[in-house]
């Protein structure tokens, strides 16, 4: 029922600004999910089974971190036919983020920039969330450093954070690539990285022998690599065994929506204007690595046909966010039938 009025839905919340729509939205969610109307918004589940990360995926396709940032509508998004669904970013402090107005829709384009700044509740929050949902699929949860904290002491929050959310979470996903928390791509290269990603997989073990089970840990890349950098990225997540990559998040780059009301806004661009660009950086860490350990591809998919466009470069599951923004439930279905299809 949801599927077939997100159209007319759709025409109305975008009066409405941007942020307030979001969370009007997840308001609505959230009482809908546990309410006897629950059936308005369940669709059901593409059945195309898939191991990744040592996990049993029920399809290819979920929600990317962003939309649900405290966890607070699992429920109503697992109803939705996602095979994964993935909350935050969350961070060990709550913060109220980037000062307002800072989300911009680019509808002309299908894009959407952002410059939230890590806009939580915090990890506890988050976590308590987590427990109260019945939400018993893949969970990923996605973590970050306060606004506040020295990037040299960033890894001391993921620490935190990881301890938090290991024993409720499928996956873990490490965010070192918003553009909208200063200094946080620079963890992405070099000594920095290094460091972390040491520090990660030291506290993953000492995680994996206290709750007697392994969970993997992500990192979540940018768009805006040049391939030298992609080539030490790759090298370095090798040498530490990462489990594996989201690729990508929000770009800088205006390409494709040059004049565009918005355009100009600071913040992370994302939906279909960053599909070539993100793919590209997919399908080049792909080629670096060579199986070494799984890629999620995230960035501009509207459709099945871009969805296929991912894993073709070298994706094994896919993502959505503002795609499912500009078509809603239809586009789960489309993408989990197009790659069960094609695989």
């Amino acid at each position: 029922m949801f599927r077939l009025f997100y159209p007319l839905i759709r025409f109305v919340l975008f009066r409405l600004d941007a942020e307030k729509t979001h969370d009007l939205t997840l308001r609505w969610l959230r009482r809908i999910e546990k309410s006897v109307f629950r059936g308005l918004i369940t669709q059901s589940v593409v059945d195309d089974p898939i191991e990744v990360f040592g996990i049993q995926f029920p399809n290819r396709i979920g929600l990317a971190a962003g939309l649900d940032k405290n966890g607070e509508c699992i429920d109503a998004f697992a109803a939705l036919g996602f095979g994964h669904i993935e909350v935050g970013t969350v961070t060990p402090r709550p913060q109220p983020g980037n000062p307002k107005p800072r989300l911009f829709r680019l509808p002309s384009k299908n894009g959407i920039i952002n410059r939230f700044g890590f806009n939580n509740h915090g990890v506890d929050q988050l976590v308590e969330n987590v427990k109260s949902s019945n939400f018993s699929g893949v969970l990923g949860i996605n973590i970050g450093k306060n606004f506040d904290t020295p990037v040299e002491k960033a890894v001391d929050d993921y620490m935190i954070c990881m301890e938090k959310v290991y024993p409720y979470a499928s996956y873990i996903t490490v965010n070192i690539s918003s553009p909208n928390t200063a200094n946080l791509r620079q963890l992405q290269f070099g000594e920095a990285l290094d460091e972390l990603l040491e520090a990660i997989k030291n506290k993953q073990a000492q995680l994996s022998q206290t709750h007697g089970r392994l969970i993997p840990v992500l990192i979540k890349i940018a768009p805006d690599l040049a391939d030298s950098e992609i080539e030490q990225i790759a090298s370095s997540f090798v040498k530490h065994q990462v489990d594996g990559v989201i690729a990508t998040n929000t770009t800088f780059s205006r390409d494709g929506v040059e004049g565009e009301t918005h355009a100009d806004e600071q913040g992370g661009l994302s939906g279909a204007p960053v599909l070539n660009a993100s793919t590209s950086v997919l399908e080049k860490l792909a080629l670096k690595i060579d199986g070494a350990f799984p890629i999620i591809g995230v960035g501009g998919i509207d459709s099945g046909d871009a969805a296929k466009k991912k894993m073709t470069a070298g994706a094994s599951l896919v993502q959505v966010y503002s795609g499912f923004i500009y078509r809603g439930p239809a586009l789960v279905s489309e993408v989990a039938k197009a790659l069960k299809t094609s695989a």
